[in-house]
C-alpha cells in the first residue's frame, strides 16, 4: 500500500525544465561535497494552488519571500553554500534591498554623443557597494543556487530533488524550510482544462490535503541533516502547543515559530525540550539590524554544536 505523499507524486507530473533543474541541483551539491563546505537549502516565498490546467486562477499564499532571501545572505556570511529555492517573483537576496524603483533612482544617465554611460549617484555608492560586493562574491565564488518553483505541485519535486542532492552530506546539511508551502490543493485529474467560466455561476472547488513531506524528508530523504521547518499562527496560545506537537511528529530539530503580527521583530526557537524567545527591539531595528540575523546565527550555533555532538558519539 502506497503512502499519501507517494501518491502525491504518481499522480502528479514533474514541473517544465525539472531535469534541468535537477542537474544544476546535482552539479552545485557535487562541488561542493568534494569542497567540505557545509550547505544549507533555504526555502522562500509562497506557493499557488491552479484552479485549472490552462492556469488563469489560482489560489495563493501569503508570503513575499522576505525571511527566506534574508537568511539566505546570513547563511552566506557564515561560510554555508546556498541552494536558494525560491517562488518566482518572490524577493531574492541581495535585489531585495532594492525594491520598486530604489535601484533606478540611484543610477545616472550620462550621454556624450554617440556614447551613453551610466553611473551610481555619489550619495548612493555607500548604500549600493556593500550589497553588490556580497552580490559578486556569492557569484565568483559559487556559493548560491538560484531554483524557482511557481505551484505547489513544482516546489514538492523540487524539494525532493533538492533532499536527492543533499542526502551525501549527512549531518553538514542544513534544510531551513521558510517557504509558506499550501496545506491544500486541488488534484490534477479533478482540475478543467480551461479557463472556469464566470457565467456559468460560482463553481465548488473541492480541495484535498497537501501530504506533508516532512514525514519522508526526515526519516527517508535526509535523515541525518538538520532540519528546521517553520510555524506561523495568528492565535498566540496555538503557538507552542502546535510547534511541539509537530516536532513530536516528524521528530526534525526545530520549528522556528512565529505570530503574523510580530513576525518581523519576534520569533520563538522550540526544540522538542526547551523554548526561547528571539525579540528584536525597537532600537535594534531602527538601527537597521534584521530579525533574520541573529535567527541565522542561532541555527548555525545549533547546526554545528549538533554536528560536533554526532562526531563523537561515532567515535565513541
Amino acid at each position: 500500500m502506497t503512502s499519501h505523499w507517494e501518491d502525491f507524486y504518481a499522480t502528479h507530473l514533474p514541473p517544465n525544465c525539472f531535469e534541468d533543474n535537477r542537474s544544476l541541483l546535482k552539479e552545485f551539491c557535487d562541488r561542493h561535497y568534494q569542497l567540505k563546505s557545509p550547505i544549507v537549502l533555504v526555502t522562500s516565498g509562497g506557493t499557488t494552488v491552479p484552479l485549472e490546467h490552462n492556469t488563469v486562477r489560482f489560489v495563493d499564499n501569503f508570503s513575499a519571500g522576505n525571511r527566506g532571501s534574508a537568511s539566505a545572505e546570513y547563511f552566506l556570511e557564515h561560510g554555508y553554500a546556498v541552494i536558494f529555492m525560491h517562488r518566482s517573483k518572490s524577493l531574492e537576496p541581495f535585489s531585495r534591498h532594492f525594491t520598486g524603483q530604489q535601484l533606478l533612482d540611484m543610477l545616472e544617465l550620462h550621454e556624450e554623443g554617440m556614447s551613453t554611460t551610466i553611473t551610481v549617484k555619489p550619495d548612493s555608492v555607500d548604500v549600493l557597494a556593500p550589497v553588490l560586493d556580497k552580490y559578486k562574491n556569492a557569484q565568483e565564488t559559487h556559493r548560491m543556487l538560484y531554483i524557482t518553483f511557481t505551484s505547489v505541485v513544482d516546489y514538492m519535486w523540487l524539494l525532493r530533488a533538492a533532499c536527492e542532492s543533499l542526502a551525501p552530506f549527512e549531518r553538514n546539511a542544513v534544510l531551513f524550510l521558510a517557504a509558506a508551502v499550501s496545506d491544500f490543493y486541488v488534484p490534477q485529474d479533478e482540475m478543467p482544462t480551461h479557463k472556469i467560466q464566470s457565467g456559468h455561476g460560482a463553481p465548488t472547488i473541492s480541495l484535498q490535503l497537501v501530504p506533508k513531506m516532512l514525514a519522508p524528508l526526515v526519516s527517508l530523504w535526509v535523515p541525518h541533516a538538520y532540519v528546521v521547518s517553520f510555524k506561523l499562527e495568528t492565535d498566540e496560545a496555538l503557538l507552542i502547543a502546535k510547534s511541539r506537537e509537530s516536532l513530536n511528529k516528524y521528530k526534525h530539530k526545530l520549528v522556528i515559530a512565529n505570530i503574523l503580527q510580530t513576525r518581523k521583530n519576534r520569533v520563538v526557537f522550540v526544540t522538542p525540550s526547551s523554548n526561547y524567545e528571539i525579540v528584536l527591539t525597537k532600537d535594534q531595528a531602527l538601527s537597521g539590524l534584521e530579525i533574520e540575523e541573529p535567527i541565522v546565527a542561532d541555527v548555525v550555533r545549533r547546526h554545528q554544536d549538533y554536528v560536533r555532538e554526532t562526531e563523537q558519539q561515532t567515535h565513541q
